[in-house]
């Protein structure tokens, strides 16, 4: 079944490399933005990010971060499902300049803000990894901008998470839409990649393969009711209401990035379960 707040790997590109090309103004809210783009080796590209903080992380390849005075060096990695990057903070009324040692792919996760931060460098080392759950519930959850685990940001906050093939993620099911049922409030992007059981990307290894996973966003009174099959490349936007779970079938591990900002005084990924499935937690 199909959802407009699913977009499927090639809805939302923009040319330019810009694979997934996701501002406020078309996702249709006010803080969220993510853009993947491809890179190609020794040819830059360069940002102005007026009122957007970013955060840089490498999903494939290397490259070098400029931004002002300040030079980082972003070892990255091959893919997603290889191992945590190191990344880089860029701050809002900055200008970047992107360059790849080889061809890469990079996250540009961003958020609408008002504070600006000095620009940053996270190494690998120093990204916090922890595995959550149990059983079919286990998986892996890389806390690499999170409020408690990097402070030096002003609305943005960013993990990724790696299901193994066969488990279930995002569960219990929790909403932050500012709710009767929850008062926190952040927007929240979901950006899959699909793997194959001791490989990279699906997409990598074969356009035609067909890996996939699954992905419920819902509310209560059914006013939400969506429950997508999510591929390599895809995007999910959640605008309100309980999300979760993600299935990542058996074959295909599954990865996603989540960006999450919103209005709140201060940094929060709080959150509230679904009341019907808290005992699971």
């Amino acid at each position: 079944m199909t959802h407009p707040w699913h977009l499927p790997a090639g809805s939302a590109t923009a040319g330019d490399g810009r694979l997934v090309d996701v501002t406020p103004e078309s996702a249709g809210w006010a803080y969220c933005g993510l853009q993947v783009r491809t890179l190609t080796a020794d040819q830059p590209i360069e940002l102005a990010t007026g009122n957007r903080e970013l955060a840089v992380l490498p999903l494939r390849g290397a490259m070098r971060v400029e931004v002002g005075s300040h030079r980082f060096r972003l070892d990255g990695r091959d893919s997603v499902f290889e191992r945590v990057s190191d990344w880089a903070y860029v701050p809002i009324d900055a200008e970047v300049r992107i360059t790849a040692t080889a061809d890469a792919e990079v996250a540009l996760a961003s958020a609408t803000a008002s504070t600006r931060y000095d620009p940053a460098y996270v190494a690998a080392g120093d990204v916090a990894v922890e595995v959550r759950g149990a059983g079919p519930a286990t998986r892996q959850v890389t806390n690499f901008m999170s409020p408690e685990r990097f402070d030096g940001a002003d609305r943005l906050m960013c993990v990724e998470l790696l299901t193994p093939d066969g488990n279930w993620s995002s569960y219990p099911p929790h909403r932050h839409d500012d709710s009767p049922e929850c008062p926190v409030n952040n927007e929240e992007i979901y950006y899959f990649r699909i793997g194959r059981s001791g490989g990279a990307s699906a997409a990598d290894d074969d356009p035609g393969s067909g890996g996939f996973g699954w992905h419920r966003t819902y509310t209560p009174d059914g006013d939400v009711d969506a429950n997508v099959q999510v591929g390599d490349g895809d995007v999910f936007l959640v605008h309100r209401g309980y999300h979760g779970p993600c299935a990542a079938v058996p074959g295909y591990p599954m990865y996603y990035l989540n960006v999450l900002a919103g209005p709140g005084g201060e940094r929060s990924m709080a959150f509230c379960d679904d009341p019907s499935h808290h005992w699971v937690r």
